[in-house]
């Protein structure tokens, strides 16, 4: 109960031949090992990940192995990137660069393929009461208040006058959108 129940494990490439051009020393197969036994571990656990597209040498096949590892994997949210250049890395000076037109293709399908997935892991916890530590009113609309899950979901709710950051609700969760949560404040009995 001491340990909140998310895990971030930037991944880089779901395509074993691009993890070696990126000299990472492990396999898509190592990260499919890790996160079973996490989640059978700990089946509420919010798995992200970092994904690069349009890296050197990327083929069209080598891309859609990364799209079937993300819709096999599911994980909860990707921050997800394009492939961009840096001097004196070795990565700079490979061949085979991939044109900025296909790289940008390429991050939209997987932005949409995990957009959906990360909708489906929110709605997951639509009627659930879970216990979200108050970060403060909402930028946009201070009547709401915002904060975080034990697997650091954002959620939103109905400002009360029990609410104040740093505090621990419990919040009925009522909506899921890809990125957040929505619900209401339980109200606690006092006996």
């Amino acid at each position: 109960k001491n340990i909140c129940e998310h895990l971030h494990l930037p991944v880089q490439s779901g395509c074993d031949e691009i993890l070696q051009r990126m000299n990472r020393h492990y396999s898509t197969e190592t990260y499919r090992r890790h996160i079973g036994q996490l989640r059978s571990a700990i089946p509420d656990i919010n798995i992200t990940t970092d994904i690069i597209v349009g890296f050197p040498g990327e083929t069209d096949e080598m891309f859609e192995q990364t799209l079937a590892f993300m819709a096999e994997i599911r994980f909860d949210a990707a921050f997800t990137f394009l492939y961009s250049k840096r001097s004196g890395t070795p990565a700079a000076t490979m061949e085979e660069q991939v044109p900025l037109v296909v790289k940008k293709s390429r991050l939209k399908r997987l932005m949409d393929l995990q957009n959906s997935i990360s909708l489906a892991a929110n709605q997951y916890w639509v009627g659930k009461s879970v216990e979200v530590l108050a970060d403060g009113p909402s930028k946009t609309d201070p009547s709401v208040f915002s904060g975080r899950t034990r697997q650091n979901k954002i959620v939103l709710w109905p400002a009360t006058p029990a609410d104040f950051p740093g505090n621990t609700r419990l919040i009925q969760i009522m909506s899921a959108q890809t990125f957040l949560l929505r619900g209401e404040a339980v109200v606690e009995r006092k006996d």
